[in-house]
């Protein structure tokens, strides 16, 4: 699911309505419950007895609540409000060394006990064409424990009309600001997360997620020509005290960044500002140029080129869904192949606070850390769960295991990859005053990227020219070519951990049948020198 799909539910709102992906329509009030522990305990060790009596050897149960709510307005309208809910359980097994799963919506002891036996019949049957038993790497039992987000204020107990005047005003402020057009829209969700397995686990996990998001648009009614600023925000696991701080950074030419607070308001005030700007604003001039890169588009070329490439399953072959498998082979890890240059170092987690894949354990039961992936430019390691990273030598999971939903199978995704901030203390500002011929790129944007993750192409939102160390302007149009080796060696500075911050996705998506999944990545503000800049400006001759 991307942001169009998301918007798309702006379409949806019938009470009782199945929503694919998402579950039932529910009222707001059933957002505010949960389900009692010691049910889902009773109800996990009946699964595993009856897996275990029908001969699985390993057997882990996931009871999955998934709370949504978007909030979806217009201009001057409220244009919908959906609530859903998705609950039952899933049970993976092995038997006969082969992966079994089975997963149901009946959470009655007879239900679950039924789930577990069919997991273990489909296991026995797949066993007939596995060629090598499954091998798990030892997890110690985390007897029982709990853990949640922790969050100040939770977005789900905040009153739907104090969220739609919020999305409203910022609405108004944008069109004040000389905006023609402008949606914005809220997205909030709670995992309610259940884990038991035969290693001796009862993890207990209460997740919450936000995303504030917006577009403005900006119309020159004499030609017809129009153009948009999407909202700088990042959504973040953090709950409503995100919309109510007003932490920020003021970057070169008056522009301003979000570190863990969010003005929406002010962000589409300068929005609609920029969209008229952009109005006028030059094509750029294709060429070679240094950019500087700011996280809220850092996060994205990241994701693409680094977090992809080093899953695992990807390198393997055994992944090829959603932009295929990975350049970076195990060769390269062998050989200490050079990702990039030594101003790189790009680590892996899922323990950073506020960020969208932030948990204490995975969903198979592993504790989550903070791993490096490339360390000084070195490859070092990749993405791998319990029953991949014998491949690599290791003898631990990386505690990257992730399902969206009681209803899917677990397997490895995305951790919250991130570029390490800078060890000397440097600036934006200091880092546009060395660039003689550059450009200062703001926000995601389009793009596009190989099978291989190998070669691709980024926009953005914001592009200012950069000329002998001083921002001269806005243009428009740009989009720079890259492989992804080229690209991270060309590296020559990052911004110091002051200005680190985070950019990510609520729809990353990956495997078949697809599976979403939330993923972070953090930068500072970083350089790259001498990168191939195209303009994307249509021709009408």
């Amino acid at each position: 699911m991307d942001r169009r799909n998301f918007l798309a539910v702006s379409g949806i709102g019938l009470s009782g309505l199945m929503i694919p992906g998402f579950g039932n329509a529910v009222a707001a009030e059933v957002l505010l419950t949960k389900m009692d522990v010691g049910r889902k305990k009773v109800l996990a060790d009946i699964a595993l007895n009856a897996a275990t009596g029908a001969g699985a050897t390993y057997c882990d149960v996931r009871i999955g609540r998934y709370l949504r709510q978007f909030v979806i307005t217009r201009e001057t309208k409220v244009q919908n409000v959906v609530n859903t809910e998705s609950i039952g359980a899933g049970i993976r097994v092995i038997a006969n060394g082969t992966w079994g799963f089975a997963a149901t919506s009946d959470l009655s002891n007879a239900g679950i006990a039924k789930a577990a036996k069919q997991a273990v019949a489909i296991a026995k049957a797949n066993s007939v064409s596995q060629t090598q038993p499954v091998q798990l790497a030892p997890v110690k039992g985390a007897g029982e424990v709990s853990w949640a987000t922790p969050i100040k204020k939770n977005a789900m107990e905040v009153p739907i009309k104090e969220k739609a005047d919020l999305l409203l005003g910022v609405n108004a402020a944008a069109m004040a600001a000389g905006a023609n057009f402008v949606n914005s829209n809220l997205f909030v969700v709670n995992e309610q997360k259940y884990f038991a397995s035969t290693d001796g686990s009862y993890i207990d996990q209460d997740v919450h997620r936000i995303w504030p998001t917006f577009t403005v648009t900006a119309i020159d009614k004499a030609s017809g020509k129009f153009r948009s600023r999407d909202s700088l925000s990042a959504p973040m696991g953090m709950g409503y005290e995100y919309l109510e701080g007003n932490r920020k950074l003021i970057l070169p030419n008056g522009l301003i960044g979000y570190n863990d607070s969010y003005n929406m308001t002010e962000d589409a005030t300068e929005a609609a500002k920029q969209a008229l700007q952009k109005l006028k604003a030059p094509s750029v001039k294709p060429g070679k140029y240094d950019l500087v890169l700011d996280p809220s588009h850092t996060w994205l070329t990241i994701h693409e080129s680094v977090g992809h490439p080093l899953e695992l399953d990807r390198v393997l072959g055994y992944e090829a869904n959603y932009a295929g498998t990975s350049f970076a082979t195990l060769d390269k890890l062998k050989d200490k192949f050079k990702y990039g240059s030594d101003k790189v170092t790009i680590f892996a987690d899922k323990v950073q606070a506020n960020t969208l894949g932030n948990v204490a354990y995975d969903d198979e039961g592993v504790k989550t850390k903070r791993w490096d992936l490339i360390k000084d430019g070195t490859l070092v390691n990749y993405q791998a769960i319990r029953d991949q990273v014998h491949i690599i030598g290791g003898t631990e999971s990386n505690g990257c295991c992730y399902a969206d939903s009681w209803s899917s199978v677990q397997f490895q995704r995305m951790a919250n990859v991130s570029l390490a901030p800078g060890k000397e203390k440097k600036s934006v500002a200091d880092m546009i005053k060395g660039v003689e011929k550059g450009i200062y790129i703001i926000g995601d944007g389009s793009f596009s990227i190989d099978q291989q993750r190998y070669n691709a192409q980024f926009g953005g939102q914001l592009f200012y020219e950069i000329k002998e160390g001083k921002i001269a302007g806005m243009i428009e149009d740009v989009a720079y070519q890259i492989r992804t080796p080229e690209f991270w060696n060309a590296c020559s500075a990052v911004c110091d951990e002051s200005d680190y911050r985070f950019g990510g996705s609520f729809f990353d998506g990956k495997g078949q049948p697809g599976q979403v999944s939330a993923v972070s990545h953090g930068s500072s503000t970083a350089r790259f020198d001498g990168i191939n800049v195209i303009s994307t400006a249509r021709s009408l001759g």
